[in-house]
Protein backbone atom coordinates (compact mmCIF):
# COMPACT_ATOMS: atom_id res chain seq x y z
CA UNK A 1 0.00 0.00 0.00
CA UNK A 2 1.44 3.49 -1.13
CA UNK A 3 0.12 5.40 2.39
CA UNK A 4 2.11 2.57 4.11
CA UNK A 5 4.95 3.49 2.65
CA UNK A 6 5.20 6.77 2.47
CA UNK A 7 7.22 8.31 4.88
CA UNK A 8 7.22 11.58 7.26
CA UNK A 9 8.80 14.05 5.25
CA UNK A 10 10.16 15.77 8.60
CA UNK A 11 11.55 12.51 10.16
CA UNK A 12 13.03 12.04 6.74
CA UNK A 13 14.83 15.58 6.55
CA UNK A 14 15.94 14.90 10.07
CA UNK A 15 17.38 11.33 9.20
CA UNK A 16 19.65 13.78 6.97
CA UNK A 17 20.61 16.12 9.00
CA UNK A 18 22.04 13.62 11.23
CA UNK A 19 25.60 12.52 9.25
CA UNK A 20 25.69 16.50 9.09
CA UNK A 21 25.66 16.88 12.49
CA UNK A 22 27.71 13.96 12.80
CA UNK A 23 30.20 15.57 10.87
CA UNK A 24 30.11 18.91 12.86
CA UNK A 25 30.71 17.58 15.81
CA UNK A 26 33.46 15.95 14.69
CA UNK A 27 35.32 18.43 13.51
CA UNK A 28 34.63 20.54 16.36
CA UNK A 29 35.99 17.77 18.39
CA UNK A 30 39.26 17.78 16.26
CA UNK A 31 39.86 21.84 16.28
CA UNK A 32 39.48 21.60 20.00
CA UNK A 33 42.39 19.02 20.55
CA UNK A 34 44.21 20.61 17.71
CA UNK A 35 43.79 24.11 19.84
CA UNK A 36 45.24 22.07 23.24
CA UNK A 37 48.41 20.77 21.28
CA UNK A 38 49.32 23.91 20.16
CA UNK A 39 48.13 25.77 23.21
CA UNK A 40 48.12 23.54 26.30
CA UNK A 41 47.83 26.79 28.88
CA UNK A 42 44.66 27.40 27.30
CA UNK A 43 42.93 24.39 28.62
CA UNK A 44 44.74 25.06 31.61
CA UNK A 45 42.35 25.59 34.83
CA UNK A 46 43.61 27.11 37.94
CA UNK A 47 45.00 24.12 39.95
CA UNK A 48 47.16 23.61 36.88
CA UNK A 49 48.44 27.18 36.64
CA UNK A 50 49.11 26.95 40.58
CA UNK A 51 51.31 23.56 39.91
CA UNK A 52 53.67 25.98 37.85
CA UNK A 53 54.32 28.61 40.64
CA UNK A 54 56.91 28.08 43.28
CA UNK A 55 55.76 26.63 46.91
CA UNK A 56 56.28 30.29 48.43
CA UNK A 57 55.62 29.15 51.82
CA UNK A 58 58.70 27.76 53.09
CA UNK A 59 60.42 31.17 51.77
CA UNK A 60 57.75 33.09 53.98
CA UNK A 61 58.83 30.78 56.66
CA UNK A 62 62.34 31.98 55.85
CA UNK A 63 61.26 35.54 56.24
CA UNK A 64 59.58 34.94 59.53
CA UNK A 65 62.40 33.09 61.03
CA UNK A 66 64.48 36.43 60.36
CA UNK A 67 61.95 38.58 61.98
CA UNK A 68 62.04 36.84 65.08
CA UNK A 69 65.98 36.66 65.28
CA UNK A 70 65.93 40.26 63.99
CA UNK A 71 63.60 41.25 67.17
CA UNK A 72 64.56 38.73 69.57
CA UNK A 73 68.73 40.23 69.20
CA UNK A 74 67.29 44.07 68.95
CA UNK A 75 65.80 43.14 72.94
CA UNK A 76 68.79 41.12 73.58
CA UNK A 77 70.87 44.50 73.03
CA UNK A 78 68.44 46.95 74.52
CA UNK A 79 68.62 44.56 77.64
CA UNK A 80 72.17 43.99 78.11
CA UNK A 81 74.26 47.21 76.49
CA UNK A 82 74.43 50.93 78.10
CA UNK A 83 73.84 53.06 74.95
CA UNK A 84 76.89 54.24 72.68
CA UNK A 85 79.23 52.27 75.17
CA UNK A 86 81.01 49.99 72.78
CA UNK A 87 81.65 46.21 74.12
CA UNK A 88 84.40 45.05 71.77
CA UNK A 89 84.30 41.27 70.67
CA UNK A 90 87.50 41.48 67.98
CA UNK A 91 89.69 44.55 67.23
CA UNK A 92 86.98 45.05 64.08
CA UNK A 93 83.99 44.57 65.84
CA UNK A 94 81.45 45.79 68.68
CA UNK A 95 78.37 45.54 70.30
CA UNK A 96 77.20 49.30 70.36
CA UNK A 97 73.30 50.36 71.13
CA UNK A 98 72.17 53.10 68.65
CA UNK A 99 68.88 54.57 67.76
CA UNK A 100 68.28 55.38 64.53
CA UNK A 101 65.52 57.46 63.52
CA UNK A 102 66.40 57.21 59.66
CA UNK A 103 66.96 54.47 56.95
CA UNK A 104 69.22 51.75 56.97
CA UNK A 105 72.61 52.39 58.39
CA UNK A 106 71.72 55.64 59.51
CA UNK A 107 70.51 57.22 56.36
CA UNK A 108 68.53 60.74 57.13
CA UNK A 109 68.83 59.65 60.98
CA UNK A 110 68.46 63.44 61.55
CA UNK A 111 66.32 64.77 59.38
CA UNK A 112 63.86 65.90 61.70
CA UNK A 113 61.29 63.33 62.23
CA UNK A 114 59.23 62.97 59.00
CA UNK A 115 61.46 60.23 58.13
CA UNK A 116 59.58 57.83 60.68
CA UNK A 117 56.06 57.97 58.73
CA UNK A 118 58.14 58.30 55.05
CA UNK A 119 60.01 55.08 55.42
CA UNK A 120 57.22 53.32 57.76
CA UNK A 121 54.66 53.60 54.37
CA UNK A 122 57.97 52.78 52.07
CA UNK A 123 58.40 49.63 54.32
CA UNK A 124 54.79 48.83 53.99
CA UNK A 125 54.53 49.19 50.42
CA UNK A 126 57.51 47.21 49.59
CA UNK A 127 57.02 44.57 51.62
CA UNK A 128 53.69 44.04 50.00
CA UNK A 129 55.16 44.03 46.52
CA UNK A 130 57.79 41.99 47.49
CA UNK A 131 55.02 39.02 49.45
CA UNK A 132 52.82 39.17 45.97
CA UNK A 133 56.57 38.84 44.01
CA UNK A 134 57.02 35.97 45.98
CA UNK A 135 53.72 34.09 45.47
CA UNK A 136 53.87 34.58 41.59
CA UNK A 137 57.58 33.24 41.46
CA UNK A 138 57.94 30.20 38.85
CA UNK A 139 59.30 26.72 40.55
CA UNK A 140 63.25 27.58 39.76
CA UNK A 141 63.04 31.11 40.55
CA UNK A 142 64.30 29.84 43.77
CA UNK A 143 67.81 32.22 44.45
CA UNK A 144 65.38 35.22 43.31
CA UNK A 145 63.03 33.71 46.62
CA UNK A 146 65.95 33.43 48.70
CA UNK A 147 66.42 37.21 47.68
CA UNK A 148 63.69 38.43 48.34
CA UNK A 149 62.49 36.70 51.39
CA UNK A 150 66.01 38.43 53.17
CA UNK A 151 64.72 41.44 51.79
CA UNK A 152 60.93 41.07 53.45
CA UNK A 153 62.11 39.96 56.84
CA UNK A 154 64.48 42.53 57.39
CA UNK A 155 61.67 45.28 55.76
CA UNK A 156 59.15 43.89 58.33
CA UNK A 157 61.75 43.71 60.85
CA UNK A 158 63.00 47.49 60.63
CA UNK A 159 59.02 48.58 59.94
CA UNK A 160 57.90 47.02 63.96
CA UNK A 161 60.97 49.25 65.19
CA UNK A 162 59.50 52.24 63.11
CA UNK A 163 55.88 51.85 64.27
CA UNK A 164 56.47 50.46 67.62
CA UNK A 165 59.97 52.73 68.94
CA UNK A 166 59.55 55.49 66.61
CA UNK A 167 63.64 54.03 65.66
CA UNK A 168 64.89 51.39 64.93
CA UNK A 169 67.81 49.57 67.30
CA UNK A 170 71.08 49.15 66.00
CA UNK A 171 73.78 46.96 67.48
CA UNK A 172 76.36 45.90 65.34
CA UNK A 173 79.49 48.10 64.79
CA UNK A 174 82.11 46.77 62.11
CA UNK A 175 85.42 49.59 61.85
CA UNK A 176 88.97 49.62 61.10
CA UNK A 177 91.27 51.68 63.05
CA UNK A 178 89.54 55.16 63.14
CA UNK A 179 87.18 54.21 60.47
CA UNK A 180 83.57 53.47 61.27
CA UNK A 181 81.09 51.55 59.15
CA UNK A 182 77.53 52.72 60.37
CA UNK A 183 75.72 50.96 62.82
CA UNK A 184 73.70 48.24 61.66
CA UNK A 185 71.16 45.57 62.58
CA UNK A 186 70.30 41.58 61.54
CA UNK A 187 67.82 43.00 59.44
CA UNK A 188 69.94 45.62 57.77
CA UNK A 189 72.45 42.62 57.07
CA UNK A 190 69.38 40.74 55.36
CA UNK A 191 68.35 43.18 53.64
CA UNK A 192 71.38 43.93 52.05
CA UNK A 193 72.37 40.14 51.44
CA UNK A 194 69.08 39.58 49.69
CA UNK A 195 69.62 42.81 47.87
CA UNK A 196 72.86 41.24 46.60
CA UNK A 197 71.18 37.97 45.94
CA UNK A 198 68.31 39.67 43.85
CA UNK A 199 70.92 42.02 41.56
CA UNK A 200 72.95 38.57 41.01
CA UNK A 201 70.15 36.79 39.90
CA UNK A 202 68.90 39.05 37.67
CA UNK A 203 72.44 39.23 36.15
CA UNK A 204 72.98 35.60 35.49
CA UNK A 205 69.17 35.56 34.53
CA UNK A 206 69.51 37.63 31.44
CA UNK A 207 73.26 35.76 30.39
CA UNK A 208 70.90 32.42 29.98
CA UNK A 209 68.41 34.28 28.06
CA UNK A 210 71.20 35.79 25.91
CA UNK A 211 72.70 32.75 25.47
CA UNK A 212 69.55 30.81 24.85
CA UNK A 213 68.61 33.52 21.88
CA UNK A 214 69.49 32.41 18.35
CA UNK A 215 72.15 33.87 17.13
CA UNK A 216 71.64 35.82 13.57
CA UNK A 217 73.82 34.52 10.68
Amino acid sequence: MPEAQERNPASAASERAEPAERVRQAGSAGHRAETATRDPGAQADAPALASGRINSLPWYALALVLLLADQASKALAVGTLDYAAPVRLFAWFDLTLHYNEGAAFSFLSGAGGWQRWFFAALAIGVSAAIALWLYRLGKRQWPLALGLALVLGGAVGNLIDRLRLGYVVDFISVHYRDWYFPTFNVADAAISVGAAVIILDSLFSAEDDTAGRPQPN
